[in-house]
């Protein structure tokens, strides 16, 4: 097998396992059968434990001196770092894209608005990736390529713990603020109203769905599955 090859194919282990264990298909906590793993993707064993290690790397995956991998159990410590730096980023990056938006960008987040869903346990998982592409195209209106790159990463690392949030019991109310916000986040980069959507943005990561997991404990309940 020749480098560029043994390259391809632990990146391709690396994005499928790295998806599954984030949107929770691989739970948190659970062993990994690697040899299993390996023939379900057809590649062999080494370009597999390539993409493992990989994946200890970054913490979602744990392995021990023989070997064995297992996925990260979810951190209460971890979940409250990323909403933390959330808060940082993101309402930086909102603050940029005032400044910055294009009319491309414009029409881009007024699109993903109308796909918007409240984030509950009805709506589910076509409610996550909605109300992620609302955020994802106000931060890439910023046109800041880092900050683009490290709200990614954030928001795939956060994604376990969003999914644990949809299991609190619903607040009504505090759901409906949060899907009218959008529009409220997106109208003021419109207006170029750039303190505005930073300050909004801030207070809206403080009450999202990871940040109430955290306020409830479901972060430490599925840390122990």
């Amino acid at each position: 097998m020749t480098a560029s090859g043994y390259s391809s194919k632990s990146d391709v282990a690396y994005a499928e396992l790295r998806g599954r264990i984030l949107d929770g298909r691989i739970e948190a906590g659970s062993a990994l059968k690697q040899y299993v793993l390996a023939d379900e993707l057809s590649i062999s064993i080494t370009p597999l434990r390539e993409a493992i290690r990989r994946l200890s790397g970054e913490g979602l995956v744990v392995l021990d001196a023989h070997r064995n991998a297992r996925v990260a159990a979810m951190d209460p410590v971890e979940a409250r770092e990323l909403v933390e730096a959330r808060r940082a980023l993101e309402s930086e990056a909102a603050g940029l894209a005032a400044t910055r938006r294009t009319d491309e960008d414009v029409e881009r987040m007024r699109e993903a608005l109308r796909h918007l869903l409240p984030v509950t346990r009805e709506w589910g998982e076509p409610a996550l990736v909605a109300h992620r592409e609302v955020h994802r195209a106000i931060y890439t209106a910023s046109h800041s390529s880092v900050l683009v790159h490290l709200l990614d990463d954030l928001w795939d690392k956060s994604d376990r713990y969003r999914r644990a949030g949809l299991q609190v019991p619903p607040d009504g109310e505090a759901r409906a603020r949060d899907f009218e916000e959008h529009g409220r986040l997106v109208d003021l980069v419109v207006e170029r109203d750039s303190e505005g959507a930073a300050a909004l943005m801030r207070s809206h990561v403080d009450r999202s769905v990871a940040a109430t997991a955290i306020a409830d404990g479901v972060d430490e309940e599925a840390s122990g599955t």
